[in-house]
């Protein structure tokens, strides 16, 4: 089956510093119906805004960061499992760092352990290791990862799904003539050069974080559908049936 990697970030997975339970369950039951398709690797964000709940730390500060990663990745994890039982989907926590991405050996490891997961019809999680790593071995947000997850594994898409229904001619919070690019193929320089804008104090990326990850994986032949998180419906609409409603499809085809 084609490989799919699927991102969701802070902003749809968590409300008020709690996972959003509903929006989670929404996540859970989309894959489920994507891996009788797909086999599917999710990235998940989360882990620091879910910290939050149990440990009211300053994520701004390195180790109130890690201390939050700490606390959250197994209140994330532990929500995601109670969700999938319900599909019997077996699941799998993979930690990653840029430095497992300039290893041959790191890079060959963590990929043997993926493929051993979904040969085995279990789906791996994947989220930036914060707690053990130092900044510089880190991407600093999951979009950046998740891309390179697409490259490692052998992708054919990268699926990001986010609080915005994808990407504008401009800001449509500011503009209220902005249009949808339903399709994108050249990514100027200028582009990839704006400032993040996190929509959520937990988030770490924002649109340029997207942009780059569609520019890198583009660059490498896999594309990248980038849509609304918190209504799937064109999540479900392009992967389930070929057809897209919304969103924004990068790809050099």
């Amino acid at each position: 089956m084609k490989r799919l990697v699927i991102k969701v970030g802070t902003a749809v997975l968590t409300e008020n510093n709690n996972i959003a339970k509903e929006r989670m369950l929404n996540l859970v039951s989309l894959v489920a119906e994507l891996k009788k398709k797909y086999d599917v690797v999710l990235v998940s964000s989360g882990a620091v805004a879910a910290g939050y709940s149990a440990l009211k730390l300053d994520k701004r500060k390195q180790i109130g960061k890690k201390a939050l990663a700490a606390a959250g990745q197994p209140i994330l994890m532990t929500s995601y499992k109670k969700k999938f039982d319900i599909y019997d989907i077996d699941t799998a926590q993979i930690l990653l760092t840029e430095d497992d991405f300039d290893s041959r050996k790191r890079t060959k490891m963590f990929q043997e352990i993926i493929d051993a997961h979904l040969q085995n019809d279990i789906l791996p999680i994947v989220n930036e290791n914060d707690i053990t790593s130092t900044p510089d071995q880190l991407f600093g947000d999951n979009d950046q990862l998740s891309a390179n997850v697409a490259f490692a594994i052998g992708a054919e898409q990268l699926i990001i799904l986010s609080d915005i229904e994808g990407y504008f001619d401009k800001n449509p919070k500011e503009h209220a003539d902005a249009q949808l690019r339903k399709k994108v193929t050249i990514l100027t320089p200028g582009e990839l050069l704006d400032d993040a804008t996190p929509s959520s104090f937990f988030a770490t990326g924002g649109i340029v974080t997207k942009l780059k990850a569609a520019d890198f994986v583009m660059r490498r032949g896999i594309d990248m559908f980038l849509c609304n998180g918190f209504d799937l419906t064109a999540a479900r609409n392009y992967l389930l049936d070929g057809e897209q409603t919304s969103g924004t499809l990068f790809t050099t085809e």
